[in-house]
């Protein structure tokens, strides 16, 4: 690695002249030869190496040519693999969230609850600004208790309650062979399906 850097440190006033191609060949020839002098007779690359190999491949588009101690393949192995763990480890960083309640304010909420049940948040809020308490709104609308309410009836459950009070009335006309028109007024109860009044009224204008 020292060998490494003093070629780079050689070759620096070449990159940034116009000679920047040639540099990065000679720069990527002297990494391969120092990793064969080092590892002989079966080269074996360092974790040093492979990022030497994915800078390099980042910012020179010609670094295949003098690539012969792995395939090209490998490199872009190597590079995918870097950016994995480079994701992974930032996805794994604790984010800042929502900063825990005072357990003392919980539990304040939850007996200013039980003792005041018409208390809405926006009262308790006021309350616990009067005791020094500084919380959101939002946050004691969040730690008020859920009031459990009972399941109201279904409509079929309702209907089976009612039957014996529950009345249907009806109104139609029926006209007659003499061209007469009668109105029909009937109450059915339904629970034995029994009327309970009728009535049939001849129209005034037949009179």
């Amino acid at each position: 690695m020292t060998t490494l850097l003093l070629d780079l440190l050689r070759l620096l006033p070449f990159l940034f002249g116009g000679h920047r191609q040639l540099a990065l060949e000679n720069l990527a020839l002297h990494q391969q030869l120092a990793v064969y002098k080092r590892t002989a007779p079966r080269p074996k690359l360092r974790t040093t190496d492979r990022l030497f190999w994915v800078a390099l491949a980042r910012v020179w588009a010609g670094w295949r040519r003098p690539l012969v101690i792995v395939t090209p393949d490998t490199i872009l192995r190597w590079q995918r693999r870097r950016f994995r763990e480079h994701w992974t480890k930032l996805s794994g960083r604790p984010t800042r969230g929502r900063p825990p309640v005072n357990p003392e304010i919980a539990a304040l909420v939850t007996r200013m609850t039980a003792a005041n049940p018409l208390w809405g948040a926006p009262r308790i809020h006021g309350e616990l600004l009067k005791l020094g308490f500084h919380v959101a709104e939002r946050t004691v609308s969040r730690l008020i208790p859920k009031r459990r309410t009972p399941p109201s009836q279904t409509w079929r459950t309702f209907l089976t309650n009612n039957v014996p009070d529950l009345v249907s009335p009806d109104f139609f006309t029926v006209p007659t062979a003499r061209l007469r028109v009668l109105f029909v007024f009937f109450v059915l109860a339904h629970d034995r399906r029994r009327v309970l009044n009728f009535n049939v009224t001849e129209h005034p204008s037949a009179a």
